[in-house]
């Protein structure tokens, strides 16, 4: 665009000349009037002549002066012509310089939107290590529009170059920036070459370059060294080969150690993760440090909205915020220094978030964007793992504007490969990117969002051109610009398939070269090979970039393709045609991978390798499934495919079984699946094993030394089949070995060494693998016969059952006892980085193990034991290694159970195993070898112990432990209770009954005939059956009609008559494989019967009471208890007239059991009904009585005693069979030496023995009854607590003084000589005998119950009981019956009371200090008769009895 100058013309005034007149030869001066001829001299000469003359002379004048001034104006026009061309080319310059500015200022957002980046270093800072008095110069190079700032920092604190005149030089030249520091000084002399004393060079400078798009930095060290004459200037030393190099490396060894690292991780889709590394760096530099550098799959891995990082204070780690499957890897922190690289790798795997619907795909992966132009881009994925889903159908792209949050579909139907070309775009806007993918159950979560990308054509760059004007101005305009006036644009060249796919084709051509100034668009054109018409693809919209995707293609077909270039003034020609192109797929779905083999490598995982596909283009990565042997359900291994043909699979469950398989990907799919692999066990591979520990003295009698070690942590996978063990002389180098051949045994007596010497010893254990590696060297043993009394130390300490808050600490015996055999063990521990020692046990332990309760969780300690024998306490045993008090995950228990032939075992399973482990069952933490008494069968990972025979020798504690495990191990109280229940369960199993739906029954029908049957549950076809009459089979006949239905259970027998011959007993037996039962009736027409058969109820009293009902009984029939065939006696015999008898059974118990019948007989008949008292009859029974003693016992109270704080409920009666559980604090209580659980028939306790601090709290009994469960509670805390224990602490104490010397010989101190004037005897008063509690003052009671009236008492010694009736001695007998037990629980029982047994019922407690007296009124009422109204029982008050004379005073 040229602006035209336009000039207005000079005007110049006519002058005329007809009235002057020239003189010849005079030459007129237009200039002025000084040289014109006087008129009026000349009129004055006479003549015409004259005249004309003049006339002459001034048109002469006239004429010149007009020539003359022709020619000025000539001249004059030609200098404004030249003046004029001279302003328009000026002009045309200045008009060209405003378009420029114009255009510019139009295009300014545009263009700079178009050519803005954040700032992006190119060339990073470099760490120096200088010597002083040195300059040092940084530099780095960064590039980015607007241009940088650039700030410089020194350990974090901006460098200002006013504050150090002089000392820093900060230039900025071309996107390079230096910074120079003169005269560098070091740390530790800056005071004296520094004009600042305290500046120091030795720091991290960092600089960080920002724009308004974003902000950059770098930093590298500078460590400035003192040149001391011998040192010489070090240089830097190169990484190891195959580390890509660090773009810094700190020019300072650091020697890194990792403390902690971080494992193989497990995390889903939207989770949070952070991999940490603690490390120990030497030496400790707070300005210098080495780099931390993070990759992923070999790939650096830097910060970003996902990823954070940190690296200071001794750690290492990189936090995720929000895991997606593009995170899964194997992820390696490497620390780089001068010394090297120190680094450490475990894979993150990320499984699939849950799907949004059921059977959904999970979400693409690794989106990435390429090609981008004005309009234009290609979408890339990676296809998500469908080992449980259907088929992946297809994807849906979408886009969205950056900066807004406005998602919009790019594609409408799914694309089937993984790859898109985006259109539609507008240039100049960013945008980012995401894929879902669609299977036929529905479609997936979207994929990580891709990085901004813009619309710009990456040529525009390459079109700027800079323009210098006058001076240092310059301008950047396109080189369009100086092509000149281009109006219709040339074709464009180079036109091109640059992608081919079933889908689309992607075209691409380079623009037309001049291109010309206005913008360009490109149309499409294509034709059919051989039609010779041509169709315009993008009719509708017109392209800007020099790219564009054809779709709707027809299959099979060839196309050729031209493309026209236009701008406002018009289209091109076309372009050169392509070659012909089809639709097609150029890259197919893989082959499936070759043979795949799975090989053992650690307890949870296995590695897994494949031959690579045959047809391996374009390959994304492999996929890994497994699946537990013979279940079929395959899981992924991996969620992002791998790009090597080796994976390790972790996460596997030891000691399972696996198979493996593994598909190939690309971006057209997934390849079918390969061959499974090899069933593979999970465990370690086999090795050799780790070398043993612990290698302790045990003995040495001044020519030999005993030495026992532990067994090495890890067996390498195999048994260990020996030791080897070499010893060497102190001050020696040589190792001279002791055995020749491995011994089994840990435990070695090394013979023929020298008395005094110093020795010490190492021990390598060994395998099928070979030789592991040998300890490390024994501390320095002497060799010096023991001769103390006391005995040597225990040895090799180990745990098992390691749960949250207990362990069970296992060791053996001392192999030097002392002078006297070792009667007992102490039980030390401490927390790890604790001082101080604590027992455990208060009291000597004569076990070899203890279980060790109440540690806290999270918590780690070490254990010692000291043995004890009569001399006292032996040396402590070596301290055990540090345990942590925690459940293992998975943690599994001992099960008892029967199997289906009734034999009774304990259970335990053990996944865990390798070759080389196997199962040791203890009894009592003692390897069980009683082949007479059990049975070990192991399969596998599954062991069971049998019981051959069990009974009560039965009863104890069992434990299994599995060898080369990390301590698994679990133990099972087989108490009286348990072993009753797998007994009766066993019962039922090993003599099973037919349960039946109705008992034997009759009917008569119409015609007199009778129908006998009965309905069993179910029979199977094997089953058979007996009809018994009066105790004779009868089979099937015209008279005896029987037939059974199996299906339904029905056996019948059909009688045609019924006459009095027919009456009696009728029977019928079942038989169904072991399980067997049976039904009778009786039918007899006037003679005895039960009109309902036994039964039973618990009384109010807690009796159990068997009930029948009787018909047609007179005088003369006779009424039989019986158990087990044998006469039961009762003190009364049942009033048949009443039609009801009963039987009461007091006080229920194992002895008990037996089959109960009640017999009816006279002249006219019998009848017989029974019941067995035992298995679920019995279970039944005991339930019942829970629930009447559940529903009257009474409050918990508080007993002291010199052992501790007992915790008592009473109740109408009590047997250990009775489902009752302890809590403290809501947790349930285990009966241990610390607590213990027991009861008597008439109460229920719990022992607190030594009471501590931890014992306070709630304390809840709980009775079950099958159905509810009734509780009573007292809180053992604040003043209670305070006072039970300060009794316990008094009788403790009492009980303890008997005990002492001083005691013993009468010594009484003055703080208790007030007790001498009531006491006999010093320390005395608490030994008396006493009744603790538990009677009345009064009782009152129905005559025919059972009185039992139940204390507790005390003495020592132990007190002689007496019981008295009205002051006379009580005559033991059935009827009255006395009993003792553990010397402290005293019960008198009268059966069957009578109104004679009213009266004062007394006991005396007395030892030899004394002792009490305790009076009880008895009073007994007739059945029917009203209770007599007295007053409420109180608890009876004891009566003091004196001391005898022969008890010892002072």
């Amino acid at each position: 665009m040229l602006i035209k100058a336009s000039f207005d013309p000079v005007v110049y005034p006519e002058v005329s000349y007809a009235d002057v007149i020239f003189t010849k030869g005079f030459q007129p001066d237009i200039t002025g009037r000084d040289h014109l001829p006087d008129l009026r001299k000349t009129s004055e000469h006479p003549g015409r002549g004259a005249a004309r003359k003049y006339q002459s002379l001034v048109a002469s004048y006239g004429e010149a002066k007009r020539q003359r001034f022709l020619n000025e104006l000539a001249q004059l026009e030609e200098d404004v012509h030249l003046a004029r061309s001279q302003a328009r080319d000026k002009l045309d310059k200045y008009a060209i310089y405003h378009m420029v500015e114009d255009q510019l200022a139009l295009e300014g957002s545009t263009f700079e939107e178009r050519i803005s980046r954040a700032p992006e270093i190119l060339v990073r800072l470099r760490s120096h290590t200088v010597w002083e008095k040195m300059s040092v110069k940084l530099c780095f190079t960064v590039q980015g529009f607007p241009t940088p700032v650039v700030q410089w920092y020194k350990d974090g604190s901006l460098i200002c170059q006013a504050g150090e005149p002089g000392k820093y030089r900060i230039e900025s030249k071309y996107g390079v920036h230096t910074l120079e520091i003169n005269r560098a000084v070091p740390q530790s002399l800056s005071c004296s070459f520094s004009r600042r004393a305290n500046f120091d060079d030795t720091a991290t400078y960092s600089a960080v370059a920002t724009n308004v798009h974003g902000q950059v930095s770098t930093n590298a060290a500078v460590v400035v060294r003192r040149f001391h004459g011998d040192e010489e200037p070090f240089h830097s030393v190169g990484l190891p080969i195959g580390l890509p190099l660090s773009s810094v490396i700190p020019y300072t060894h650091f020697d890194v150690q990792f403390l902690e690292k971080f494992g193989v991780t497990f995390r889903r889709e939207g989770e949070t993760v952070t991999l940490k590394c603690t490390l120990l760096v030497t030496p400790d530099l707070k300005r210098v440090k080495p780099r931390a550098e993070w990759y992923r799959d070999d790939v650096l891995v830097k910060e970003s909205q996902w990823t954070k990082m940190f690296f200071g204070e001794g750690q290492a780690s990189l936090s995720f915020s929000h895991l997606n499957k593009d995170d899964e890897g194997l992820y390696t922190l490497r620390i780089v220094s001068r010394g090297g690289v120190s680094d450490h790798s475990a894979f993150l795997f990320v499984r699939d978030a849950d799907p949004l619907v059921t059977g959904a795909p999970g979400a693409p992966m690794d989106l990435q964007c390429h090609d981008a132009n004005r309009d234009y881009v290609i979408v890339t994925w990676k296809p998500p793992n469908t080992t449980t889903e259907s088929p992946v159908l297809g994807y849906f792209i979408d886009r969205c504007e950056v900066g807004t949050n406005n998602w919009v579909q790019c594609n409408d139907a799914p694309v089937k490969i993984c790859k898109y070309p985006v259109t539609g775009l507008f240039e100049g806007r960013s945008y980012v990117f995401r894929v879902r993918a669609v299977n036929s159950a529905g479609i997936s979560r979207p994929s990580r969002v891709s990085d901004a990308v813009a619309a710009l054509d990456p040529l525009d760059l390459k079109r700027l051109q800079a323009i210098h004007l006058d001076g240092e101005k310059e301008i950047v305009i396109y080189q369009d610009d100086l092509e000149g006036d281009v109006q219709i644009p040339g074709p464009p060249t180079n036109v091109h398939a640059s992608e081919i796919s079933r889908n689309y084709v992607v075209l691409s051509w380079d623009p037309p070269v001049p291109r010309g100034k206005e913008p360009l668009t490109y149309f499409i054109e294509k034709s059919v090979v051989g039609s010779g018409s041509w169709q315009r693809v993008n009719a509708q919209t017109a392209v800007r970039s020099p790219r564009y995707a054809v779709f709707d293609l027809a299959d099979g077909k060839s196309y050729v393709f031209r493309v026209l270039s236009a701008n406002k003034h018009g289209l091109s020609d076309p372009s050169e045609i392509t070659s012909p192109i089809q639709a097609q797929d150029t890259v197919v779905i893989p082959s499936a991978p070759g043979r795949v083999l799975a090989s053992r490598n650690t307890k949870t995982s296995v590695v897994v390798q494949w031959d690579k596909p045959k047809h391996e283009e374009d390959l994304l990565g492999y996929y890994v499934d497994c699946c537990v042997a013979g279940t079929n359900l395959w899981e992924p291994c991996n969620h992002k495919p791998i790009g090597y043909n080796r994976f390790v699979v972790h996460g596997l469950t030891t000691g399972e079984q696996y198979i493996f398989r593994v598909k190939a990907v690309n971006a057209v799919g997934t390849s079918e699946n390969s061959q499974e692999s090899d069933v593979i066990k999970v465990q370690a591979a086999l090795t050799v094993p780790s070398h043993p520990y612990g290698i302790t003295l045990l003995n040495c009698d001044g020519h030999s030394m005993t030495l026992g070690w532990k067994v090495p942590k890890f067996s390498g996978g195999s048994a260990i089949l020996g030791y080897y063990i070499d010893k060497r002389e102190a001050h020696h180098k040589n190792w001279h070995e002791v055995n020749s051949s491995p011994i089994k045994e840990r435990i070695l007596t090394v013979e023929g060494l020298t008395e005094g010497s110093l020795y010490e010893f190492k021990i390598a254990a060994t395998n099928l693998a070979g030789i592991g590696e040998p300890s490390d060297p024994s501390e320095l043993f002497k060799c010096e016969a023991w001769t103390a009394p006391e005995p040597g130390p225990a040895y090799d300490l180990t745990f098992c059952e390691v749960r949250n808050t207990s362990l069970v600490l296992l060791w053996k015996a001392p192999v030097y006892s002392g002078s006297s055999p070792v009667s007992g063990y102490f039980v030390d521990f401490r927390e790890e980085d604790s001082g101080e020692w604590m027992t455990v046990n208060e009291a000597t332990t004569a076990n070899r193990y203890l279980k060790v309760c109440d540690l806290h969780q999270g918590k780690t300690y070490v254990f010692r034991v000291r043995a004890v024998n009569a001399n006292g306490v032996g040396k402590p045993s070596d301290t055990s290694e540090p345990v942590l008090v925690e459940a293992r995950p998975g943690t599994k228990e001992i099960s008892a159970g029967v199997d289906e032939e009734g034999n009774i075992y304990l259970s335990f399973d053990c996944q865990e195993m390798t070759d080389a482990s196997h199962f040791t069952w203890c009894k009592s933490y003692e390897e069980i070898a009683d082949e007479e008494r059990f049975n070990i069968e192991t399969v596998g990972d599954h062991s069971k112990l049998y019981f051959k025979n069990p009974d009560k020798m039965d009863l104890g504690t069992y434990s299994v432990s599995v060898s080369d495990t990390d301590g698994v191990s679990s133990s099972f109280v087989m108490d009286e209770e348990e072993l009753e229940r797998l007994m009766a369960l066993s019962n039922e199993i090993k003599n099973p009954t037919i349960p039946l739906k109705s008992e034997l029954a009759y009917e008569i029908f119409d015609k007199g005939q009778v129908r006998f049957w009965l309905q069993a549950e179910h029979l199977s076809p094997d089953a058979s059956y007996r009809f018994i009459i009066n105790d004779r089979e009868v089979s099937d006949s015209e008279t005896h009609r029987i037939k059974c239905d199996k299906s339904t259970g029905i056996i019948e027998m059909v009688m045609d008559r019924f006459t009095i011959e027919n009456e009696g007993t009728y029977t019928v037996q079942i038989h169904d494989g072991k399980a067997k039962n049976q039904s009778s009736l009786v039918l007899i027409g006037d003679g005895p019967h039960f009109a309902e058969y036994l039964h039973w109820d618990v009384t109010e009293e807690c009796e159990v009471r068997l009930i029948c009902k009787v018909a047609n009984t007179k005088k003369e029939t006779v009424f039989k208890w019986l158990k087990d065939d044998v006469l039961y006696e009762t003190e009364t015999l049942p009033d048949l007239e009443k039609g009801i008898c009963e039987l009461l059974i007091p006080k229920l118990s194992k002895k008990d059991h037996g089959e109960y019948k009640a017999t009816l007989k006279d002249e006219r008949g019998q009848d017989v009904s029974i019941l067995e008292i035992a298995g679920k009859v019995y279970e039944d029974m005991i339930l019942a009585m829970s629930r009447v003693c559940g529903a009257s016992a009474s409050p918990l109270k508080i007993l002291c005693t010199p052992e501790g704080i007992r915790l008592q409920c009473f109740m109408k009666y009590f047997t250990e069979e009775m489902k009752v559980n302890w809590y403290h604090k809501d947790a349930k209580i285990s009966s241990s030496e610390h607590m213990r659980i027991g009861g008597s028939e008439e109460m229920a306790w719990l022992q607190i023995c030594e009471p501590t601090e931890k014992d306070k709290g709630k304390y809840t009994f709980e009775i079950s009854d099958g159905k509810d469960n009734h509780q009573r509670s007292l809180d053992l805390s604040g003043q209670a607590f305070d006072e039970a224990f300060a009794e316990f602490q008094q009788l403790k104490a009492a009980a303890f003084a008997e005990k002492t010397p001083s005691a013993q010989h009468g010594v009484c101190s003055m703080a208790t000589s007030l007790w001498m004037f009531s006491e006999p005897s010093c320390f005395r008063v608490t030994d008396r005998g006493k009744v603790l509690g538990g009677l009345p003052d009064v009782v009152t009671i129905m005559e025919g119950k059972t009185l039992n009236l139940t204390c507790t008492v005390f003495g020592n010694p132990d007190p002689e009981v007496v019981w008295f009736k009205n002051d006379m001695d009580i005559e033991l007998s059935e009827h009255f019956q006395v009993k003792v037990e553990q010397a402290k629980y005293v019960s008198l029982t009268i059966k069957g009371v009578t109104s004679e047994d009213s009266g004062k019922y007394s006991i005396n407690v007395k030892n030899k200090y004394g002792g009490e007296k305790i009076d009880v009124t008895v009073s007994v009422y007739k059945h029917g008769e009203k209770i007599p109204e007295i007053s409420a029982p109180q608890q009876a008050k004891p009566k003091l009895i004196p001391a005898s004379a022969s008890a010892p005073a002072e």
